[in-house]
C-alpha cells in the first residue's frame, strides 16, 4: 500500500469516526474510567500482533474494538 493510499484511508477513518460521535462505549458492570484502561490494553495487544504491524491503522482499530467487545463493552447510542 502506498503512502498516499494510507493517508486516504486514515482520512476516511477519521470522517467515519466523527460521524459516530453520538455513540459511546458502555459496560454493564464497569465504569467509564475503566474503558480507557481496557481500550489501552487491547490496543497494546493489537500493536504487538505481527500481522497488524504492517501500518494499516484500520486493522489495528478493528482488532482493538473486537478485543474491547470481548471484554463486555458495547457501543450504544447516547441518550
Amino acid at each position: 500500500m502506498t503512502q498516499s493510499a494510507r493517508i486516504a484511508l486514515s482520512l476516511m477513518m477519521i470522517v467515519l469516526l466523527a460521524g459516530c460521535s453520538s455513540a459511546e462505549w458502555a459496560h454493564p458492570t464497569k465504569s467509564k474510567d475503566q474503558f480507557t484502561l481496557d481500550y489501552n490494553k487491547c490496543q497494546g495487544d493489537a500493536l504487538r500482533d505481527p500481522k497488524l504491524q504492517q501500518g494499516i491503522q484500520l486493522l489495528t482499530i478493528q482488532a482493538t474494538e473486537r478485543c474491547v467487545q470481548k471484554m463486555g463493552w458495547r457501543l450504544v447510542e447516547k441518550e
